[in-house]
């Protein structure tokens, strides 16, 4: 087998792994509000897995998970906006964490980057779609805008998620950190 063919096959084999593992830490939620949006570490899969193999792969294997997201853990999908927004944009864009994978610090540039492109599609879903739903008070704060509103409940949620996956992959990086850059692979 040429050594091409057994790197895609060996990252192809990696990435349902990450993946599988990102859907079960997603079924282990710290946390989960009201109209959706959980505390797990489900990202960090993901985000080791565009550390190692970089973009192409990454953003397919997000791609992945998206539809997984959505279809296995999709209750709050009531409209197709919220289909696209809230779970195929917004996990996919997970991936682009793989554009720093050879990077010095790239992991953890990687994860911010990914966090906020989800946090943002999160964001614009929120204070479009469920704008309806916005309570009057939140977080022991009057709410006047959905823009707002939309801002505080993703980030309450996003915040946390990105605070794990950095101190989670901080205490592995020493034991894993060459498997996670990929240096096995070169």
């Amino acid at each position: 087998m040429k050594r091409t063919t057994r790197k895609n096959l060996r990252a192809l084999i990696e990435g349902a792994i990450f993946l599988a593992l990102a859907q079960v830490l997603g079924y282990l939620k710290l946390f989960e509000l009201p109209q959706g949006g959980s505390i797990t570490l489900s990202m960090l899969p993901i985000f080791f897995y565009c550390a190692r193999w970089g973009f192409g792969p990454g953003i397919i294997t997000s791609a992945a998970f998206s539809v997984l997201q959505l279809l296995l853990d999709g209750a709050y999908a009531w409209s197709w906006q919220s289909i696209i927004g809230d779970y195929l944009l917004a996990f996919t864009v997970l991936g682009l964490a793989g554009l720093f994978h050879r990077q010095k610090h790239g992991f953890y540039t990687g994860a911010i980057v990914g966090s906020a492109a989800r946090f943002l599609c999160h964001y614009v879903t929120g204070a479009t779609v469920w704008a309806e739903y916005m309570p009057d008070e939140f977080f022991g704060l009057t709410m006047h805008s959905p823009w707002f509103y939309s801002a505080l409940y993703n980030g309450s949620f996003m915040l946390v998620d990105l605070a794990l996956c950095l101190i989670v992959a901080a205490l592995l990086w020493k034991p894993l950190g060459k498997y996670i850059r990929g240096e096995d692979l070169r």
